[in-house]
């Protein structure tokens, strides 16, 4: 290993939202701007006000033995489900008792196993049970899901779980990073999942006044990031998972590599609870570029936070413009797929990452869907309803959290 660390590569991707089943379905919708938003009709146990959401509509096949299924959340379900995908294309398997020491897990997720405590609550004060089933603990905490990935592989390095509201993913990933390129260890799978539609949760986020409001002439248009006419996010369900390990292990073992992480910042804000700081987002975006060693011009595209708020937006432009420097960030193709696939919260920056790659890959920038009223506040390139063909070396995912927590990950075809 050099001073500089050992390179790290990604070598399986996994998915699944609103927009469908498997990392290619997310990257051909997100290419399309086709939506997976729609009617929210999902049975709760106290009546909410949701009217869309970006829910996985497929019955899945987890893969999983009843008790795994009974003992763990859907967020853990959906974990295996795309962790499963990631390690099928990575072609990882029959490891060595010293090599699953050196595997890690490192997963994301805002919520937790919130259809578990759902359950609980259900059961206790509306159905007037004495008790909550037995292994209520067992689904509802945090690193639930990371358990259950590493009882189905076996991994016996680090598991760590992170839980920063949106910027999770991007975080557990970015550590799986420096985890590898460090060298404690060889392998890891990185990602996160979300799946939070019941009555707490909904409430919740209705109270906080930041959902879009559903756009009555195409529900599957209501959520519209950078355009002047947003109006906020909508929730989207999902998970998304990324098999990553060091280059040395991934040319031993002949595997495809699908890029190259090259780049990590983290920041804080440490201004407002909620309300997001250019600054503070400009200083990760900044870091990830320095760890990368590259220029702001040389980033082709950027897969922005963008979750249609109008402060958000707005701060994110600014943010963009400050570390890219104007010249650069007029330059660089810039968009929002949670126009189509929602905001899944500690999914969404392993989701988008997924898609990120794969525009690197493809040599296409996904559109902006939705974005048909231009807001001068919002003034760069951010590929207005439709995508295009760039050539890409380098390419960029944001994600920037309530509680001011930061996280910029850039991505590199392997050179």
């Amino acid at each position: 290993m050099s001073s500089a660390g050992k390179r790290v590569v990604v070598t399986g991707l996994g998915a699944v939202s609103g927009l469908g089943v498997g990392a290619v379905t997310q990257f051909q919708k997100a290419i399309e701007c086709v939506s997976g938003i729609s009617v929210f009709n999902t049975p709760t146990a106290i009546p909410v006000d949701l009217q869309c959401a970006a829910l996985i509509k497929q019955d899945l096949d987890y893969g999983l033995d009843s008790s795994s299924l009974g003992m763990f959340d859907k967020t853990a379900h959906l974990s295996w489900f795309v962790a499963h995908e990631a390690l099928k294309q990575s072609g990882i398997e029959n490891l060595s008792e010293s090599e699953l020491d050196a595997s890690g897990i490192f997963w994301g997720t805002g919520f937790g196993g919130s259809n578990t405590l759902d359950s609980a609550y259900q059961d206790i004060y509306l159905n007037n049970k004495g008790r909550a089933r037995p292994f209520t603990i067992i689904g509802v905490m945090a690193n639930g899901s990371a358990a259950l990935l590493a009882l189905q592989t076996g991994f016996t390095g680090p598991s760590l779980t992170y839980s920063t509201a949106c910027a999770s993913s991007s975080h557990a990933i970015g550590e799986a990073f420096r985890s590898i390129k460090y060298g404690f260890c060889e392998r890891a799978i990185a990602g996160g999942a979300e799946s939070l539609f019941n009555a707490g949760p909904i409430k919740a986020w209705e109270a906080l006044r930041t959902l879009a409001t559903p756009d009555m002439e195409d529900i599957s248009s209501s959520c519209k990031p950078f355009s002047k006419n947003r109006s906020g996010f909508i929730l989207g369900e999902g998970a998304a998972a990324l098999v990553l390990e060091s280059l040395e292990s991934a040319q031993k073992r002949g595997a495809k590599i699908l890029g190259e992480i090259v780049g990590y910042g983290t920041s804080t804000d440490a201004r407002h609870i909620t309300k997001p700081d250019s600054v503070g987002q400009a200083k990760a975006i900044k870091a990830a570029l320095l760890e990368a060693r590259v220029n702001s011009d040389q980033i082709a595209y950027i897969n922005a936070h963008g979750t249609a708020t109008q402060v958000g937006d707005i701060a994110e432009t600014n943010s963009i413009k400050s570390a890219f420097g104007l010249n650069a960030a007029k330059g660089v193709a810039i968009s929002s797929t949670k126009a189509i696939h929602g905001h899944t919260l500690g999914a969404a920056g392993a989701l988008e990452l997924v898609i990120t790659l794969q525009a690197l890959e493809n040599n296409i920038a996904p559109g902006t869907a939705f974005l048909q009223i231009a807001d001068p506040d919002c003034d760069l390139n951010y590929l207005p309803l439709k995508s295009i063909e760039k050539p890409m070396s380098f390419a960029m995912s944001n994600s920037f959290a309530f509680g001011g927590s930061n996280a910029s990950i850039v991505v590199a075809k392997l050179d």
